[in-house]
């Protein structure tokens, strides 16, 4: 049962305060309760709280849906801003707005989907996401559980093996074949709001390195409901089209605001030393400070420019789905979870035995441990060999237009 106060996610925010301003008041809440949520592998409850009663769960909801419309870049920016409190609380925040760009791109043309939205911005719902499955690992692309539709209803049962905060969720969207007698990649995705027709069972508990208050357990999924929660376009292509970049953006935006935090508590650190040098010259760590901002830059610089070609294909799904498209948003995960975890390495050795120790204004172990998540999340190799597969059938493009 979802523990959040539903009069919580009530509670407008000031009508004049932009999401960034709202957000910073939620990443304060979530600095408060970052290492307690680490330590104690707890979901971070107050900043979601917060995000609920500052109406940020719905802001990627068109207008006419009553959301705020916002796009790629400010909802990225967001993230990074919150992945800066606690990665946990930002990897729940991005996996949300995941699943809530399925609704804005592929949910408009039904009924249903468009009435969800309307309650998404509403009610301030969080969306989780069931793709994972036992058999399959994260290859969300195949499935091997199958949807059963029967007038006008379906029915789904489900070894999922991560459902990220699926006790806590508000909804669950879940991938399967299309029908039993399906292919495992024919795959249909579809809406479980928790107050309908469900039981999850936990199955397997999320006891890990870092991302800990994500709340990544397994779970047997049962759900039945009404047809019309099923995604009108085939899972192959929500996938292609909005799902695969949306997840890499939003996760490197989560990447780089915990690297950025890192970096910051570095800067510091070297600033705090330089201030005690008597005769002018650069503290030992400063050279190491500038190779973590140059690594962060990269960072910075290849997520823009991912959300610029993001946004410049909106609308066009044969460019959404072709293999150029695919490829480079693929080469931002593997970048993104690489570097991140470089910066926060490099972070570690400036700040020294003080980066190490927990509880000090420069410790970096969280940070060190959830961006150790990044290349396992989807697997890097998973990606490099889908990459390598795309590579074999086009051309690389060595312009440095637009």
């Amino acid at each position: 049962m979802n523990v959040l106060s539903k009069v919580e996610a009530a509670a407008p925010a000031a009508a004049l305060d932009s999401p960034a301003q709202r957000m910073r008041r939620v990443a304060a809440v979530a600095a408060e309760h970052g290492d307690a949520v680490d330590r104690e592998g707890r979901f971070p409850a107050e900043t979601i709280a917060a995000l609920k009663r500052e109406r940020l769960l719905g802001l990627a909801i068109p207008a006419e849906y009553g959301g705020e419309g916002l796009g790629t870049a400010a909802v990225a920016d967001l993230i990074a801003q919150l992945a800066q409190a606690c990665g946990s609380s930002a990897m729940i925040y991005a996996m949300h707005q995941i699943k809530t760009s399925s609704f804005v791109m592929h949910g408009v043309g039904s009924e249903w989907h468009r009435a969800y939205m309307r309650r998404i911005a509403a009610e301030q719902l969080l969306m989780a996401s069931a793709t994972t499955e036992a058999g399959i690992g994260g290859n969300l692309r195949n499935s091997i559980c199958a949807i059963e539709v029967e007038d006008g209803r379906f029915r789904l049962v489900k070894e999922a093996i991560v459902i990220s905060y699926g006790n806590y969720a508000d909804a669950i969207l879940a991938t399967a074949r299309r029908a039993p007698d399906a292919a495992s990649s024919d795959q249909i995705m579809v809406v479980i709001p928790n107050d309908a027709n469900r039981t999850i069972d936990r199955t397997v508990v999320w006891d890990t390195l870092g991302m800990r208050g994500t709340c990544s357990d397994g779970f047997h999924l049962e759900a039945a409901g009404d047809a019309a929660q099923i995604f009108p376009k085939p899972f192959s292509e929500i996938a292609a089209q909005s799902m695969l970049a949306s997840s890499h953006i939003y996760w490197a935006a989560t990447w780089f605001g915990i690297a950025a935090d890192a970096f910051n508590r570095a800067q510091a650190f070297v600033k705090a030393a330089a201030r005690k040098q008597t005769d002018g010259s650069l503290p030992p760590g400063a050279l190491r400070l500038a190779e973590a901002a140059a690594k962060l830059q990269e960072m910075k610089g290849h997520l823009t420019a991912a959300i610029h070609r993001f946004d410049t294909a909106l609308g066009d799904d044969d460019a959404l789905s072709s293999i150029g498209f695919a490829a480079e948003i693929n080469a931002l995960k593997i970048a993104a979870s690489e570097k991140a975890g470089e910066v926060v390495r490099i972070a570690l050795l400036v700040n020294g035995i003080l980066g190490y120790k927990n509880g000090t204004p420069f410790s970096v172990g969280r940070h060190l441990r959830d961006t150790a998540s990044a290349p396992v999340m989807i697997s890097n190799d998973r990606i490099l060999s889908n990459t390598a597969t795309l590579l074999v059938m086009s051309r690389f493009d060595t312009s440095l237009g637009g």
